[in-house]
């Protein structure tokens, strides 16, 4: 893993001072300059903080980790973790604050395998394979998608390889019978004017012989121009968000629907989606305006706002921004924007000129807060996971957070969990624990306690 090169995002980055000392913490997952992995670093800061947070188990072995997923088969439950390492698989089932090594994959010097979803009913996992893996290079590396057969959970086993010209991120749409895959920044052979990679879509109706379609989509996402797609969540209705540089659009990947840019009702196919909502963050909440990842809490209503408006779900995108700046205060942030007026195709007719944004409701941020250290590295908001009202998110050297959003105009901090190596990259809730991977520790184990 450590000839890897690993991608730092997004904002200008500053250079590293003397007082930090080398360690396995990771670059940061989504920039576009690429850093050798033996030149991981960490700030020499304050010992740990936890609050309202029992730590309740750990697995060491896990180190490199980066993300995971759940299956289930009957009354077994089974964690899937990808990272560095390729996959490790994990039995749940008699304690699941002590996760048993049951089978896995090796690969090491994989990358990055960010958000790596598993298909609950086929009992499959995707992995990205970013052109850095193995120590390539986004001009010189190959990227693609690895299939991992898991109906057998002892025995992982890889069930095809399909080279894609995008291999940072990759995600499920259409119910898992279709790959949408993103990132990182382009490549000499790609167009001069991209600012990064789109999105190419992949068929895997047959997982032994995946298609991919040879046209991305995603074009033109940052006011005109095509740019950087980081990584893709599906909410509880079907709509794909597609978040990045430029923002976070929506999009309806099966079914009829109107599509405000054409016009009329259409067909939509994971190949020719049928655009719904969303684009541009408001600069002054997203300066960068690179966008890691998002959630639409589709069909649920927030609490009264601060401002006695009523926020309902369908009308609010929560997202991270990626950025690193000289020192905490600068990095990025939560932001809840709302998705009204962005239902007619607004978000794709924003050019430099007449750009569109979307209302700020709220945001957050790691810096000043309490648990917060400022003299830490990397304090930049990473991937999250909501249940009801409670936000689970990570921010790498400060570890876990957990807020309560009932009112998106005013998210607070109600327990964090920030070991004094942290390096916490996803959180996810999985039956009442939340398990958290990090790059330095492994997995961690938590129970909120508030």
């Amino acid at each position: 893993m450590r000839g890897n090169w690993l991608l730092r995002s997004c904002l200008a980055l500053t250079t590293v001072t003397a007082t930090l000392i080398a360690t396995g913490l990771p670059a940061a997952a989504c920039g576009e300059e690429d850093k050798p992995a033996n030149e991981k670093v960490r700030v020499a800061g304050a010992p740990g903080a936890v609050k309202n947070v029992e730590a309740v188990g750990n697995v060491p072995d896990a180190q490199g980790a980066i993300a995971m997923g759940f299956l289930q088969y009957g009354k077994r439950d089974v964690m899937a973790v990808s990272g560095e390492f390729g996959l490790k698989v994990y039995d749940l089932t008699k304690n699941p604050a002590a996760p048993k090594l049951i089978g896995e994959v090796s690969l090491p010097g994989l990358w990055e395998t960010e958000d790596t979803e598993v298909d609950v009913k086929r009992k499959l996992v995707f992995l990205a394979r970013d052109p850095r893996a193995y120590g390539g290079t986004t001009q010189t590396g190959e990227s693609g998608i690895y299939i991992i057969d898991l109906k057998n959970p002892d025995k992982p086993a890889i069930l095809s390889y399909t080279k894609v010209p995008a291999g940072h991120t990759t995600s499920c749409v259409d119910d898992c019978r279709y790959l949408w895959t993103g990132g990182p920044a382009k490549a000499a052979n790609q167009p001069a004017e991209w600012g990064g990679r789109p999105i190419w879509v992949t068929d895997i109706r047959d997982p032994r012989n995946p298609k991919t379609f040879p046209n991305p989509i995603e074009l033109a996402r940052n006011d005109g121009k095509t740019d950087y797609v980081h990584d893709v969540q599906v909410d509880d209705e079907g709509v794909a968000w597609v978040s990045g540089r430029g923002g976070v659009r929506g999009y309806w990947t099966n079914g009829h629907h109107r599509d405000p840019v054409q016009g009329k009702v259409r067909r939509a196919t994971a190949f020719d989606p049928v655009p719904y909502a969303g684009g541009g963050i408001e600069e002054t909440a997203a300066p960068s305006k690179f966008m890691h990842n998002s959630f639409h809490p589709a069909g649920h209503r927030s609490a009264d706002g601060a401002d006695s408006n009523r926020w309902h779900g369908r009308d609010l995108i929560y997202a991270t921004e990626e950025s690193f700046l000289d020192g905490c205060a600068g990095d990025g942030v939560l932001t809840i924007s709302s998705l009204q007026n962005s239902y007619n195709g607004e978000g794709w007719r924003s050019t430099p000129e007449k750009p569109f944004r979307l209302k700020s409701v709220g945001t957050w941020s790691v810096a000043g807060q309490e648990g917060s250290d400022p003299t830490t590295g990397d304090c930049s908001a990473h991937y999250f996971d909501v249940r009801g009202k409670v936000l689970v998110q990570s921010f790498y050297t400060q570890g876990t957070r957990f807020l309560d959003v009932s009112d998106p105009t005013d998210p607070k901090q109600i327990a964090y969990f920030r070991p004094a190596d942290a390096s916490a990259w996803a959180p996810y809730w999985h039956k009442g624990y939340v398990y958290v991977a990090d790059n330095t520790r492994g997995i961690d184990i938590l129970k909120l306690t508030a």
